[in-house]
């Protein structure tokens, strides 16, 4: 009789042909050093190259290793929701394919959930980026758990998605129905009691991030507006400054006019129009998206859609 794997190992592919085999010989040979019953599921999230080829060809190698193939390139939080919502283990581990996440950690992550822990985080003291992202990155955490009002991780700006999840924590994540997510936010809005594990952030195995500029900045959107209002609340904030600026303004120019007969030029009208339209439009425009975010729940559509599966 077929019994539920202890440990399922979740990893989204995408532009990973030549990483897949040692991805999955890596994460054989740490698992095996916990259970021989566990699972890897590799998804594919619509990458142009022939990963889903080099995951088929793992899979009948070794049907503990099992393959999911999105229809089209929904992104990694989805890709991730996809291998976790198919995942049978007792314990779910997710990890980014690039093997920066180092599979020699699955063990400590084990030991950290059998202590009680239903979701261990992890992060890294120090990225293997270049300087000016390493900059930009620690920049940006810090005005990320600001806007999401993220007290806990402060002390751990550079957690990442690897992470181990009980059962417990697995089930309540599969029930979390909004269309717009982010993982990791997911994970922190669910609760739970939580550690941390600090690792090493290895160099990629192959190749660079398919993550540019223009992603990363909707990654950051996406994540602040869909666990956030701050934004709006700032927008409340700046409106009131303004208006209370304007009406200390409005005074002093009767009091310099009566006074010394000031008279404000064009320079300054226009300036102050300018900044005005300025602040207006970036406040329509954050209450845009966040509109936009309520039509994409509202169509109900599905988060994902397989087109193809293997030893699933």
């Amino acid at each position: 009789m077929a019994t539920n794997p202890l440990i399922s190992i979740v990893s989204p592919v995408y532009k990973a042909e030549n990483i897949v085999p040692e991805l999955v010989k890596r994460i054989i040979e740490e698992t095996s050093k916990i259970t021989e019953n566990f699972e890897i599921i590799l998804v594919e999230d619509g990458g142009p190259d022939n990963s889903w080829t080099k995951i088929e060809a793992e899979a009948l190698k070794d049907n503990r290793v099992k393959g999911i193939k999105l229809s089209r390139n929904f992104g990694q939080h989805f890709a991730i929701t996809a291998g976790i919502e198919a995942a049978q283990g007792d314990y779910v581990a997710v990890m980014d394919c690039d093997l920066q996440d180092d599979p020699i950690y699955l063990p400590i992550l084990y030991q950290k959930a059998l202590e009680g822990f239903d979701i261990v985080f992890t992060y890294k003291a120090f990225r293997k980026h270049n300087f000016l992202k390493n900059i930009t990155a620690n920049a940006f955490n810090k005005v990320f758990n600001y806007l999401v009002d993220n007290k806990d991780w402060k002390s751990h700006s550079n957690v990442g998605s690897y992470s181990m999840l009980t059962r417990k924590a697995v089930n309540a994540f599969c029930s979390f129905n909004d269309y717009q997510r982010h993982y990791l936010m997911v994970l922190r809005w669910l609760g739970f009691n939580t550690t941390y594990v600090e690792i090493e952030h290895k160099e990629r195995f192959e190749g660079k991030s398919s993550y540019n500029l223009s992603r990363l900045i909707l990654h950051a959107i996406n994540g602040i507006t869909s666990q956030s209002d701050k934004l709006l609340r700032i927008n409340v904030t700046i409106g009131i400054l303004l208006s209370m600026l304007s009406f200390l303004s409005i005074i002093v120019i009767i009091i310099l006019y009566f006074t010394a007969g000031f008279m404000s030029g064009w320079a300054s009208l226009i300036v102050t129009i300018l900044f005005s339209t300025g602040v207006l439009l970036t406040s329509i425009g954050i209450a845009g998206i966040y509109t936009g975010k309520t039509f994409e729940q509202v169509k109900n559509r599905p988060k994902y859609i397989i087109d193809k599966s293997v030893n699933v």
